[in-house]
């Protein structure tokens, strides 16, 4: 069996301890991240719709970062939208983040709810693959 490791960046201890998950699994060179919402390190949502994407962003480039990984190692991204006329403004926010070539494989899924809480509209899942 491959050895595993959980990934909690500084600032998502809670998330582990208080909610039960890790942020990311490491598994040899994959590392499988949760989906990440806009939530800030003070565990409170960010209000604005794209703020919110931004921030979703920045805490997968934290988890990511943790396991030794950047966002250029993504190799499968899923997405979450509460609102699937937000996809224009998310591929926005998505390109500033994700290198062009070779863009990761992405599935866009309509949702009720995220985070378990209204108020949430986007969740990023990934996998990323470090180099063997």
């Amino acid at each position: 069996m491959t050895d595993r490791e959980a990934i909690i960046p500084e600032g998502m201890e809670a998330v582990y301890e208080k909610i039960r998950y890790a942020p990311a699994v490491k598994a040899g060179n994959t590392i499988y991240v949760s989906g990440q919402i806009g939530r800030d390190k003070g565990m409170q949502l960010v209000r604005d719709r794209e703020a919110q994407m931004v921030q979703a962003f920045e805490n997968l480039k934290a988890v990511l970062s943790a396991a030794g990984a950047s966002l250029r190692d993504v190799v499968d991204l899923t997405t979450f939208h509460t609102d699937m006329r937000d996809l224009p403004l998310f591929m926005q926010v998505r390109d500033r983040y994700l290198e062009a070539h070779p863009l990761p494989a992405w599935t866009a899924v309509g949702a009720h709810m995220l985070g378990g809480e209204s108020g949430y509209i986007i969740e990023i899942k990934a996998v990323a693959v470090l180099p063997a």
